[in-house]
């Protein structure tokens, strides 16, 4: 067995990576082993490339507008889609290269292997047996793809191969309307393709705000034909694939599997711990700690599947990072819960769902964007907003957002929640006139009429003009 390490690292994603900033502070005897291609998921197929992909249909897309505005001609633009793949590639190239400077440097500190857990302080990799302190699991995640839709080959694309295309049939079905499979199926749609959108459920982008879902739902049907409430079925039949729910049938020329995300723990040795496997294979991990029970070992990122998002995992990294070296692990307090959808409009989660909230001690302050006036100015107008607080003491609980810009919108409430502040206590903060925020004083104004506490005597008490163009 090879000599001692402080910490082994399985894993160069982005929680991988923000450990590896951590040990790098206290120890040089450390290893990272990374299975596949280096760069994390974000920069090579997910948050990146998507947000590229989605910001060159949304500018195509402004076009319809532009009558509208008195501007002439918008019925001459055409939308080039390989060459809208190829910059999205160029770019994700670009993002990619800055990830794998994280590593560049480590020399013998960087393995490109398989590892296979021994036990709590013991890994494998390719045949060598390393003796280790402790352990940090990043290995990450892949799209949950139906082994029986593989027999379809290239035709059957994920957020893995998706932007490997140098371009696209004209006919696309996306199977999985998440967060992921909402975004790429309105960029796609609003590139000029024929999309035909599939979900099992009745929500959308992870909402549990049953206005704020209807809401989308409508926003949606705009661009793409969707399907809802049924399994989708798949066939080969002449001049495509199939896909059928429910009564719908469609033919399209290739399939998006959105299905969501699964932990890459196969053969990874977990079962070498001698804790508890849930039936994922996976064991229970602290979110505070990343402790997997009272081991050396430490689980962060997309594989324990807690929250599968980029800030996530590196604020996990850095805490299994910093624990792996620790004489005793530190509880951190968590953020509190982001999520961001970038359709158009934005969709966004602060906090818990309404849905997971007690009715009886929640109420509900809410603002149509339809009538606003920024977003009249834009043509935007579309949305709607809805914050919750407690209904004793008023401090903002979440939100849950379909909005224009919704992105920003979402970062303050974020804020707002982590810092306990109260429905009065936002009223009483400067809103700028006319900008799209201005939709959250009117949401605000909706919940403080519904607290039985109110102010008189100071500037969050100043009621609405009732003016739509002044609000």
């Amino acid at each position: 067995m090879s000599p001692s390490l402080d910490t082994l690292i399985i894993g160069a994603g982005t929680a991988g990576l923000a450990a590896l900033r951590e040990v790098r502070k206290h120890t040089d005897r450390y290893l990272i082993v990374n299975e596949g291609p280096w760069g994390t998921t974000c920069a090579r197929v997910g948050c990146m490339p998507s947000k590229a992909l989605i910001e060159a249909a949304n500018a195509f897309h402004r076009r319809h507008t532009f009558e509208e505005f008195g501007l002439r001609g918008a019925s001459a633009l055409t939308a080039d889609l390989p060459a809208v793949l190829q910059r999205v590639r160029a770019l994700r190239d670009d993002l990619v290269a800055g990830a794998l400077q994280a590593t560049s440097g480590l020399g013998s500190a960087q393995i490109s292997g398989r590892a296979t857990l021994l036990g709590p302080q013991s890994v494998d990799i390719d045949g060598t047996a390393y003796a280790t302190r402790s352990i940090i699991i990043a290995t990450g995640s892949r799209p949950r793809v139906p082994e029986e839709w593989l027999a379809f080959g290239d035709r059957m694309l994920t957020t893995d191969t998706l932007f490997e295309q140098p371009s696209l049939g004209p006919r696309i079905a996306v199977i999985g309307m998440g967060p992921m499979g909402v975004e790429i199926s309105q960029a796609l749609a609003r590139l000029g393709l024929q999309v035909a959108a599939f979900t099992t459920g009745h929500t959308l982008a992870g909402l549990g705000d049953p206005a704020l879902n209807a809401e989308l739902t409508a926003l949606l049907k705009q661009d793409m034909v969707l399907h809802m409430g049924a399994e989708a079925q798949l066939r080969e039949v002449p001049g495509g694939i199939e896909v059928a729910s429910g009564s719908n049938r469609v033919v399209v020329d290739q399939v998006i599997a959105a299905l969501g995300r699964v932990p890459n723990v196969e053969d990874l040795g977990l079962e070498t711990l001698g804790v508890p496997l849930d039936r994922r294979g996976l064991p229970t991990v602290d979110p505070q700690t990343q402790q997997i029970g009272d081991l050396p070992v430490f689980l962060a990122g997309d594989a324990n599947t807690h929250i599968p998002l980029l800030h996530e995992a590196a604020d996990e990294g850095h805490i299994a990072g910093m624990n792996a070296l620790a004489t005793a692990p530190t509880r951190f307090r968590r953020r509190t819960l982001l999520s961001i959808v970038f359709a158009d409009p934005n969709v966004a989660i602060v906090g818990p769902r309404m849905v997971d909230m007690d009715p009886h001690r929640t109420i509900t302050g809410t603002a149509s964007y339809a009538t606003q006036g920024r977003a009249r100015t834009a043509q935007r107008n579309h949305g709607r907003l809805c914050i919750y607080a407690d209904r004793a003491t008023g401090r903002l609980l979440g939100a849950e957002l379909c909005a224009p810009d919704g992105e920003h919108l979402a970062h303050l409430l974020a804020l707002a929640v982590q810092q306990q502040l109260t429905v009065h206590d936002l009223l009483g903060m400067p809103f700028y006139h006319p900008t799209l925020e201005e939709g959250l004083r009117t949401a605000l104004r909706d919940a403080a009429h519904q607290l039985a506490h109110t102010r008189a005597s100071d500037l969050a008490a100043c009621a609405a003009l009732d003016v739509p163009a002044l609000e």
